[in-house]
């Protein structure tokens, strides 16, 4: 790639280091690797946005409006949506892309920002935390307070805007959803609006609205002026169907119902929008929605990753000072994902999840702490390992669950995240995970600057909480293959595998825009130290990607929003 712009390009040099074994290859992996050999994407910077604003959210969630060739990303913290002009992109020549800087291009003009508070006219709104377009329908989700002044503890709302062929947005109406609207999306169709409710509760936990999930159904692209509510309530203890929800799911909010635990996330739909996969992040589950009964279908337990074997070993420690890659029996990841996509082949959905991991840590109650403060059983196999700091000690667990035999002690050690990506078809069973190549990966390209900060220069320093914390994914075909694309929150950059066989995905790429010398720090929105916009692209939180024909220069692309940095970055990809 060009400059700075760093891309593991050749994945066969890898092979020995993802797999971590030396063994030599079967005559399928033979012609697995001339596969991949075969297939490469060309990934080239052709624009980008810099905001000026760092550590306050920017830059999150966008979508893109072919009709005018905008791009729509939302400036969360202020309650507004940037309105970016792509029409740039189709005039750049390719002498142009020879002479980019990846770290300080800046093409990208604003044309105008959407003020949610001030259309919808209502007290109380908070940041803006989705948007999401159809046709010349743009939603976007905004979270309120409630009457007690806890600040997104109310019903939020998804304020709907028509735009015209410039780009233009024309504020239509607000419908009411449920508490802390968190995701929003359309079907395929572009018939109803799904919304995730995260429904969080406040610092003290004293007030844990209900997560729960909203409907809105679009007539002639206009949305009906009220939603429909899907509530967990049936799945509460002694009601009708508590006895449904695996008792793997994570529930542990203090006097909360089930109802007001789960807490959804992401929402991805299925290839015939008959149905809504949800994440529920905390919960370390998956809920599944009928679109059509407007019923929960069912829950399921996501389950948890073996860090004793080989192929899913971590490093766990951000005081070893170096890359220390080991197996550790009796330590799990609980997947807990964040953001997920879905696809389809031959008319079955797989469902594919950025496995980043959440623990509750409030004022009020939290299930966080250091491996090091367990009490362990004594027959642990790492009970030794967790005295020590270098090793396991530093790493962060939660005390909700792990007590096997109920003893006292903790028999499994549960850690948040599984630090990879994963596939899994419609009814949830897992067809493929990452295991630890983003780990392998990210140290063989970055070496000690791995498992780096977002907010600062600090290599090694997020190993004992989520490593490099995939948290944004897109996905895409190109002339036939299908593409996942997985954003690291914390080092930065995105990995890029071939999911077109879902049981045999594999590594394509890791293109990562950041400059690790430069030592700065980003603290509550303040730079105190060094300066960020010679450093990149930090913390990509969402992205987007642009099939060829509703493309401005006619070829796929992958738009990436950088919360931290504040920066949006359009890609192409090329084959």
């Amino acid at each position: 790639m060009k400059k700075t712009l760093l891309s593991t390009t050749i994945a066969l040099a890898l092979t020995t280091i993802i797999s971590g074994c030396s063994a030599k290859p079967n005559d399928t992996s033979i012609a697995r690797s001339q596969q991949r050999a075969q297939s490469p994407l060309v990934v080239t910077m052709l624009a980008r946005h810099e905001s000026g604003e760092y550590g306050v959210s920017a830059a999150e969630i966008l979508d893109y409006h072919p009709q005018s060739q905008s791009i729509f990303v939302v400036n969360a913290k202020s309650g507004q949506v940037d309105i970016l002009d792509a029409a740039v992109i189709n005039t750049i020549s390719d002498s142009q892309e020879d002479a980019i800087d990846p770290l300080t291009l800046n093409n990208l003009t604003k044309k105008t920002t959407l003020n949610l508070a001030e259309d919808l006219n209502l007290t109380g709104l908070g940041s803006v935390n989705s948007v999401a377009i159809y046709d010349n329908l743009l939603a976007v989700a905004i979270e309120r307070g409630d009457n007690q002044g806890n600040p997104v503890q109310g019903r939020g709302f998804i304020g709907f805007y028509t735009l015209d062929k410039t780009g233009n947005a024309t504020y239509l109406q607000a419908v009411e959803v449920g508490f802390l609207p968190d995701n929003v999306v359309f079907t395929h169709d572009g018939s109803k609006v799904v919304v995730a409710n995260e429904g969080e509760p406040n610092g003290a936990y004293t007030v844990d609205p209900e997560g729960s999930v909203s409907i809105i159904n679009i007539n002639n692209n206009i949305p009906e002026k009220q939603a429909i509510h899907i509530s967990f309530n049936d799945f509460n203890r002694q009601a009708s169907r508590h006895h449904e929800l695996p008792t793997g799911v994570k529930i542990n909010g203090p006097k909360s119902s089930v109802s007001q635990d789960l807490e959804p996330e992401y929402v991805a739909i299925s290839h015939d929008n008959s149905h809504a996969f949800v994440s529920l992040q905390e919960n370390n589950a998956l809920a599944i929605i009928d679109l059509r009964s407007h019923r929960v279908e069912r829950i399921v337990d996501l389950g948890s990753k073996n860090y004793g074997l080989s192929n899913n070993a971590i490093d766990a420690s951000d005081k070893d000072g170096k890359v220390n890659i080991q197996a550790y029996a009796g330590v799990y990841g609980l997947y807990q994902p964040d953001t997920i996509a879905s696809y389809s082949i031959n008319g079955a959905d797989f469902i594919v999840t950025a496995n980043e991991g959440d623990a509750r840590d409030y004022a009020g109650f939290s299930e966080e702490t250091r491996a090091g403060k367990l009490t362990l059983d004594k027959n642990h196999p790492q009970f030794e390992a967790v005295q020590d700091k270098k090793q396991l000690g530093r790493l962060k667990v939660t005390t909700s669950i792990g007590d096997t035999d109920n003893d006292g002690d903790i028999d499994k050690i549960y850690s948040y995240g599984a630090r990879s990506f994963s596939i899994w078809d419609a009814q949830g069973q897992q067809v493929f995970d990452s295991g630890n190549d983003f780990a392998r990966i990210t140290a063989a390209r970055l070496g000690n600057n791995f498992n780096n900060h977002n907010s600062k220069k600090k290599g090694d320093n997020r190993s004992d909480d989520k490593g490099a914390e995939p948290e944004a994914l897109a996905l895409g075909s190109i002339d036939g293959r299908q593409y996942a694309f997985i954003g690291l929150e914390r080092t930065s950059g995105f990995m890029i595998y071939d999911i077109t066989e879902p049981q045999h995905a594999y590594f394509i790429d890791y293109i990562v825009n950041r400059d690790f010398a430069p030592k700065f720090e980003i603290e509550d929105g303040q730079v105190t130290k060094g300066d960020p916009a010679k450093v990149g692209d930090l913390g990509p939180e969402g992205m987007k990607f642009i099939a060829a024909d509703h493309s401005p220069n006619g070829k796929p692309l992958l738009l990436v929003a950088n919360e931290v940095s504040g920066t949006t970055v359009v890609y192409q990809l090329q084959k």
